[in-house]
């Protein structure tokens, strides 16, 4: 691990890639059914864990949670463990500290905690929306649509990619 830089980008795949087989084989053993990495579905059991210890009518009627069990499962773990495993290789390679506004953000945006939280929320909330609009997550058309070599996949990560070009270089002008 190198403080400037980070972890080494080619090992990190590694590791992703050993997660991805590790989980399509501890699923099938143990659940029986084949099931790949996949994040979008969490964070929509998560909102309807948090609304149902408030409105658990509201819950109980909603069609897609008639469907869509709310559970804590092995999915939402790997959510939680990407949360911690990132906390703690900022912690190992040193790198972690708290920022309300990191410096690049400052550089083109301003210093206002408060837009970059709105952006990032409301950015979060397209991103949502389109995963669950294609009826799942960059995880699960990328890295596992890859995995089973499917067209599908190669070409969602081509599009991601081109995506993301595009967007960082309308945004940081460069």
């Amino acid at each position: 691990m190198n403080k400037k830089n980070g972890w080494n980008p080619y090992l990190v795949g590694m590791l992703i890639g050993i997660l991805a087989v590790v989980s399509v084989l501890a699923t099938t053993q143990i659940l029986g059914k084949t099931n790949f990495l996949g994040a979008s579905t969490t964070f929509v059991r998560a909102v309807g864990f948090l609304e149902n210890m408030v409105m658990p009518q509201h819950v109980a009627q909603n069609e897609y949670f008639q469907k869509e069990k709310i559970k804590i499962d092995w999915q939402f773990m790997v959510v939680l463990g990407v949360f911690l495993g990132a906390l703690i290789s900022s912690l190992l390679d040193k790198s972690f500290k708290i920022e309300w506004v990191p410096g690049i953000w400052k550089e083109y945006f301003g210093p206002n905690p408060w837009v970059r939280a709105l952006l990032g929320f409301l950015g979060g909330m397209l991103t949502m929306f389109g995963a669950r609009f294609a009826d799942g997550c960059p995880t699960g058309h990328g890295l596992s649509g890859m995995m089973q070599l499917s067209v599908s996949g190669f070409m969602a990560v081509a599009l991601f990619w081109l995506g993301g070009f595009l967007v960082a270089r309308v945004i940081y002008r460069k």
